[in-house]
């Protein structure tokens, strides 16, 4: 497996994690939209995205938008390697947020373990279902 930065050519396979693990996905034009922007990367095995991360910035600030993985995939250390990369290509930033559902023990448990604490929790973040996000960071 390979972590690449997001180029044209992966948005197609980025779009499809997106619909494999979203029930409100980022289109293939929101994507591309990011292009540039950003740290965006794919994971890629054999040549298919299997996964990606990506992070917004606003000076030297991050905030991971998402960390998705094909469910084939998961538990096979493909978010850790992407968000390793994602911490390293970060550096001389102040610091990387996210949200996670709250319910999601297994994601919280992997940015515990990669530096992120809890922070907060925003009510209702979540729909479809609702559910309440918890708010983590790591400063870097």
């Amino acid at each position: 497996m390979t972590v690449e930065r997001m180029e044209e050519r992966h948005l197609a396979g980025i779009a499809a994690v997106e619909r494999a693990c979203f029930r409100r996905p980022w289109s293939e034009e929101g994507l591309r939209e990011e292009l540039g922007r950003g740290i965006f990367l794919a994971a890629v095995e054999k040549g298919s995205v299997i996964g990606y991360v990506g992070c917004q910035t606003v000076l030297d600030e991050g905030y991971i938008t998402n960390v998705a993985v094909l469910p084939a995939f998961r538990r096979c250390g493909v978010a850790e390697r992407l968000l390793r990369e994602l911490i390293r290509q970060a550096e001389g930033f102040a610091f990387l947020t996210l949200e996670v559902r709250e319910s999601n023990a297994a994601a919280a448990a992997l940015y515990q373990k990669m530096g992120f604490s809890s922070v907060g929790v925003r009510k209702a973040f979540y729909v479809d279902p609702a559910e309440d996000a918890v708010l983590m960071t790591r400063y870097l």
